[in-house]
């Protein structure tokens, strides 16, 4: 009997399949150990899900020794009233601000201009991506970070900077070199960059923090110790979304590694957590001198606090969707002729594959092929630029397009390609293309 054959014999005798336990199984009902392996997946999806969701919004992963012990960042967050805090775009979550304060916020009867509210709200985990510890006299005596600092936002439906959770937004209102800046004693950070920039001192250091600006962050800085382009510009990148990121192989500008890859990367390497990190790639002292000087090629603390969580952390940012655009963001007869150009004669989905919208595989390029420079790429291992997933782009438009915000619009990004490649979009073709991308 063929192989076929057999198949064709299983299938037609399937319905009537003897259980040993239950006598014979209906048609489509499957075997009592298929049921129990099925719940074991998903009461390990729901675990996963769970512990991945505090992971993301509140586990430091022992940060506090570079945040709070060597920085001694807590003595200017002490000293923070909430209109500071919100003025560096901090966010408040409004389902951990405790009752009485929220009543007292609708009231008007909070001092927005007193240190003791920002405290209050830290007391309550309310303050997104920042935990305080508190010592047994009641003083501040350390603090932490978390994923969602940078990669959680609100939904302003309380009042500017205090709503809802959106975990995966990119906070493009964090000014994440001011509140460093902050920080009373940055030699950590000025020893750190020596290697690279023999001459830095204090002053260079906060120069270059506070030069970022709201929604970006450098994390090649401490890889490279290159503050700034060849054109005098911050090199500082845009914050990216951590939304939408299932099927995706690369993650990042400039697709370092994977998300689980850059999880660890950033735990271990931005935050300072206390964790395991390896890649050999980072000992190359002419690519990165002050990452090789370091050892953050090679990371291995005693009392790893990161890789444990890799797992359930990678699992539930898969989970986040990207966002859908919302109702009467767009013009849909534009968007659908849009689409037709984005698959057609624009040949935009050559590269953003649908329904990614980026490219499975590799989906790295060169600045040449995309008509950029290379100097962000050439920052990372493999001297390139990923292509960026699309959907939910109208979520995260605000400090522009690009890695670097370089692109103000997305007609500005559309305008751009169609000169690159010679597409010789007229003026209505490239505002449909605008009102599909803001569809997806």
């Amino acid at each position: 009997m063929t192989l076929r054959s057999l198949l064709v014999t299983a299938a037609i005798a399937a319905p009537l399949t003897l259980s040993l336990s239950n006598g014979l199984v209906a048609a489509g009902d499957p075997p009592r150990h298929a049921r129990d392996f099925d719940r074991t997946i998903a009461d390990h999806a729901e675990r996963l899900f769970r512990e991945g969701t505090a992971i993301f919004r509140d586990d430091t992963f022992g940060d506090e020794a570079f945040w709070g012990e060597t920085l001694k960042l807590h003595k200017a967050i002490a000293h923070v009233s909430p209109a500071t805090a919100l003025g560096v775009g901090l966010k408040v979550d409004v389902e951990r601000v405790p009752p009485a304060m929220l009543a007292a916020l609708r009231a008007g009867r909070v001092n927005l201009n007193d240190p003791a509210n920002t405290l209050a709200l830290l007391d309550a985990k309310a303050v997104v991506g920042v935990t305080i510890h508190r010592a047994a006299d009641g003083s501040v005596s350390s603090m932490g970070i978390q994923c969602a600092l940078c990669h959680s936002t609100v939904d302003d439906s309380f009042a500017p900077g205090i709503g809802h959770r959106l975990d995966g937004w990119a906070n493009r209102d964090l000014n994440v070199g001011a509140i460093i800046a902050l920080a009373p004693d940055l030699s950590a950070v000025v020893n750190l960059l020596r290697p690279a920039i023999p001459q830095i001192d204090d002053a260079t250091v906060r120069a270059v923090l506070k030069s970022w600006g709201p929604g970006k962050f450098d994390a090649e800085l401490f890889m490279d110790g290159k503050a700034f382009r060849p054109d005098g510009k911050s090199a500082a990148t845009l914050i990216p979304p951590a939304f939408g990121l299932a099927g995706m192989n690369l993650h990042t500008y400039t697709g370092w590694g994977s998300v689980p890859y850059w999880n660890a990367f950033v735990a271990n390497l931005e935050m300072h957590g206390s964790g395991t990190f390896f890649d050999p790639r980072l000992n190359d002292p002419v690519q990165f001198p002050v990452a090789a000087s370091a050892g953050f090629g090679d990371v291995r603390s005693p009392s790893d606090q990161v890789t444990a969580k890799l797992a359930a952390l990678q699992f539930y940012q898969l989970a986040i969707p990207a966002p859908a655009p919302p109702r009467g963001s767009f013009n849909p007869a534009a968007a659908s002729r849009g689409r037709a150009l984005f698959d057609g004669a624009a040949k935009c989905s050559t590269c953003h594959v649908p329904p990614l919208f980026s490219e499975p595989g590799w989906a790295m390029h060169t600045g040449a092929e995309i008509g950029i420079d290379d100097f962000q790429a050439d920052r990372a291992p493999d001297h390139r630029y990923r292509t960026t997933p699309l959907k939910g782009l109208w979520s995260h438009a605000k400090g522009g397009f690009y890695h670097d915000g370089r692109f103000a619009t997305l007609a500005d990004v559309v305008r751009h390609y169609d000169a690159t490649f010679g597409l010789h979009l007229n003026a209505s073709q490239v505002s449909d293309l605008v009102e599909y991308l803001k569809s997806l």
